[in-house]
């Protein structure tokens, strides 16, 4: 056979697979690359050049090896997880949340919260407030003397309401009324009267004093006062050295309490005076009072303070001290009841007209207003009525009392303003 004809092998990468699939060109190779490439396999080739040995046919790759189909059987499903990891990749991260809605708390039931309660309430006899038990309490009387000899007086400080009127020969004397306070030491201890029987009468009050007029003393008895009086069972009385009689006699709230417990006399409810809130008025017109109710001895004064919203009381020419505590009287209130004054021929004492109605003066905040009282029976309450006759309210705290014959025994003064100049 000629060597023309004979058949020379096919190089591998010519082969074309059975599906008739078109194999790509081998990449170009320049000429000297490929030379070198060809001297490089040679020299580390371990055939030696003697060796004629055939050289096996060059293995084609995998991508040249495997099918079309069976390269898109793989492709396609690698390709269509690849995507849609991408896919699934830009949508988390480009993905905004909805905002959450906070939860919407229920609605809080606000309870009611009570007020606290008041743990004091106001006295009955004075309006200050106090704790209940002590406004539980009765009221006491005492006579209290007011000679020259008598002064300076112990217990006036703590009486909640004090009646002041002449007791006889133009010597004044007083009814000190006491409830929540309880002073150790009270005194001198005087006789009764029966315009001081009267004014303690609505109190339903026990009656501290050493004898007393013979009105007085049948008022005592026909109106069943509780008596306590110098003699009998637990005596209130003590009899101190330091004065002479009859200047001499003092008690306590507490040996008058015993008394009253000895003989099984319990609180009994009385009409209280109207109280209001205190307002000090910034218009004042009454700063100095002043009472011409007897002799000069016995005068009385006072001066309004306006830092403590009272009115510190003098008598005779000096401040009218307590004596245990040396403070000065300070009534909160002060009243002149203007009532006819005469002379008891029979019993040779003072006497008042103090059941009926007349004028009054009532001091406090300041100022003075024009009033009346009145009291219609003996054991009715004094009461005291505006012009349109509703009762004038109060501040709390003491009140003081004092009996006058006519309106020209009460003088007052406002407030000196000084004249403005021009500039």
């Amino acid at each position: 056979m000629k060597e023309d004809n004979k058949e020379v092998p096919q190089d591998p990468v010519d082969i074309v697979d059975t599906d008739d699939e078109i194999v790509p060109e081998p990449e170009f190779v320049p000429p000297e690359v490929a030379a070198a490439e060809d001297q490089a396999l040679e020299e580390n080739s371990p055939v030696k050049e003697s060796d004629t040995s055939p050289k096996p046919p060059k293995k084609a790759s995998w991508w040249k090896r495997t099918p079309r189909k069976k390269k898109l059987l793989i492709l396609i499903p690698a390709g269509v997880v690849l995507v849609g990891a991408i896919v699934a990749a830009v949508l988390l991260l480009t993905h905004k949340k909805a905002p959450v809605a906070a939860p919407v708390a229920a609605p809080v039931v606000q309870k009611k919260v009570e007020p606290p309660k008041p743990t004091t309430v106001a006295s009955k006899l004075t309006g200050v407030q106090v704790e209940p038990a002590l406004n539980a309490r009765g009221v006491t009387g005492v006579m209290i003397e007011n000679s020259i000899d008598a002064r300076p007086q112990s217990g006036l400080l703590d009486a909640g309401v004090v009646y002041e009127a002449i007791a006889e020969g133009g010597i004044t004397r007083f009814l000190a009324l006491y409830q929540t306070e309880q002073p150790d030491y009270i005194g001198p201890v005087r006789s009764a009267r029966p315009y001081y029987v009267k004014w303690l009468l609505p109190y339903n009050a026990a009656y501290m004093h050493i004898g007393g007029s013979g009105e007085a003393l049948n008022m005592i008895n026909n109106y069943g006062i509780r008596d306590m009086g110098e003699n009998g069972a637990n005596n209130p009385i003590q009899r101190i050295t330091s004065r002479y009689a009859p200047h001499n006699a003092y008690t306590s709230m507490a040996k008058m309490d015993a008394v009253q417990a000895s003989r099984g006399w319990g609180a009994l409810d009385f009409p209280s005076l109207v109280r209001k809130a205190e307002a000090p008025s910034k218009a004042q017109t009454a700063i100095t009072i002043d009472f011409a109710i007897s002799s000069s001895s016995f005068y009385v004064h006072y001066d309004y303070n306006a830092t403590t919203n009272s009115y510190q009381r003098s008598e005779g020419g000096s401040p009218h001290i307590d004596e245990k505590s040396g403070k000065q009287l300070s009534p909160k209130v002060v009243v002149a009841l203007v009532i006819p004054y005469s002379i008891n021929a029979d019993d040779i004492h003072s006497d008042y007209a103090s059941v009926g109605t007349g004028q009054a003066f009532v001091f406090q905040d300041g100022v003075v207003a024009d009033v009346r009282w009145s009291k219609p029976a003996n054991d009715a309450p004094l009461v005291i009525t505006d012009a349109n006759g509703a009762a004038l309210p109060l501040n709390p705290g003491q009140t003081w009392f004092t009996a006058v014959g006519t309106p020209g025994m009460v003088t007052f003064k406002a407030p000196v303003v000084a004249p403005v100049t021009a500039p």
